[in-house]
């Protein structure tokens, strides 16, 4: 009966196309340039808590963004995708708070003009942001003296709606990711070329500049508050994401002060995990070790922790094992629930997931503050 309960809302999402189902969906006009050619769209009542975006729909689908495409051709590691984009939400929650604002995907910025700008400057390309060189005939020297600082752009739309239930454009996050290690080839032989905070800071903030001058100026794009987020990718077989650095919010035609964002993602166990965050560090390696003593065929624990100003937010961790019963699954899933409960700190939240070969069998949850986690089985 809940199956089919849940396929009736989206067919009511789906179909409701005069009629606004308040209960379920609400339908709003969204403005466009086109003021005669309006879009209906659709606000779905699914986030509920208010911490999280509610997403605005056209009326058959969510509006893909105008540069789609472009993070998966610009970045390499994965991790950097999932943490550039969601990592922005989290940082314009501030501007732009998830109870008074609704998000889309950008609109105003296209594929087009994104790679224009994340390329060389050149006489056929002087939309570039990346450093004048000709790659074909450069040395060593060359490439080392004019890498490619930045490699992808993001835009996200913020919307407000009114008492005529319409939508507009109220703010826009500009996210822009930087290199903090180059990679180039010369002479079939693979070369690196690393760059420091420092450096990627002061060339992050010549970008949000020129990038800020150059929307202000294009049509359609709209007169908002703009806030741009600086960050810096990690290498590409990292485990771990790579960090914002900083953050420039902007009413006007200048770019206000640039803030420094102190957060960091550590791999757990690690010489940096150990150096900086030693406790933690301590309580990890325990965890490891009671697991190790209760499973026979334990492989591992790989952890990943989100520190904001040096404060551990959030571990997650990956526990793979070799299981031989659906009653070994329980009865470990068990055990390391406890064991969450007993030794880690009500002050951050922890997600293990515990796979077997080839499926993720279970998931532990307990979010900052609680003391009980929640535990899923998957079938």
């Amino acid at each position: 009966m809940k199956k089919w309960l849940a396929l009736t809302a989206v067919v009511l999402i789906l179909m409701t196309a005069c009629t606004p189902v308040y209960d379920r969906t609400d339908e709003v006009v969204r403005e466009t340039t086109d003021e005669s050619n309006q879009e209906t769209a659709i606000i779905p009542s699914s986030s509920g808590s208010g911490e999280e975006y509610q997403t605005i729909l056209t009326e058959d689908s969510p509006r893909t963004s105008a540069s789609r495409g472009v993070t998966t051709n610009q970045m390499n590691n994965r991790v950097d995708i999932a943490e550039f984009e969601n990592g922005l939400k989290r940082h314009s929650k501030e501007y732009f708070p998830a109870d008074e604002y609704f998000f889309q995907q950008g609109q105003y910025l296209t594929s087009g003009t994104l790679y224009d700008w994340l390329g060389r400057s050149s006489d056929s390309n002087e939309e570039g942001l990346n450093p004048e060189l000709d790659e074909e005939t450069a040395n060593e020297k060359d490439f080392r003296e004019a890498p490619r600082y930045i490699s992808n752009i993001v835009e996200q739309d913020y919307l407000v709606r009114n008492d005529k239930d319409v939508v507009d454009t109220e703010g826009i996050t500009i996210g822009i990711a930087l290199r903090s290690q180059y990679n180039f080839t010369v002479n079939q032989l693979d070369k690196t070329e690393n760059h420091t905070t420092e450096e990627l800071l002061r060339k992050g903030e010549q970008y949000a500049a020129t990038i800020l001058e150059r929307v202000r100026e294009k049509e359609g794009f709209p007169d908002v508050p703009v806030l741009f987020v600086l960050y810096e990718e990690e290498r590409n077989e990292s485990q771990v994401p790579g960090n914002f650095i900083a953050k420039s919010y902007a009413e006007g035609d200048s770019l206000g002060k640039f803030e420094k964002v102190e957060e960091d993602h550590v791999l757990f166990p690690s010489e940096e995990a150990t150096d900086d965050h030693f406790d933690d560090a301590q309580v990890f390696s325990e965890f490891r070790t009671k697991i190790a003593d209760y499973f026979p065929d334990f492989v591992g624990v790989i952890g990943k922790g989100f520190y904001v100003n040096d404060e551990l937010r959030n571990m997650k961790m990956n526990i793979p094992v070799e299981f031989h019963s659906q009653s070994e699954i329980d009865g470990f899933t068990q055990y390391v629930s406890s064991l969450v409960r007993e030794m880690f700190s009500d002050h951050y939240g922890v997600e293990v997931r515990i796979e077997s070969l080839d499926r993720q069998e279970s998931l532990i949850v307990r979010e900052r503050g609680e003391e009980e986690p929640y535990v899923y089985m998957y079938d």
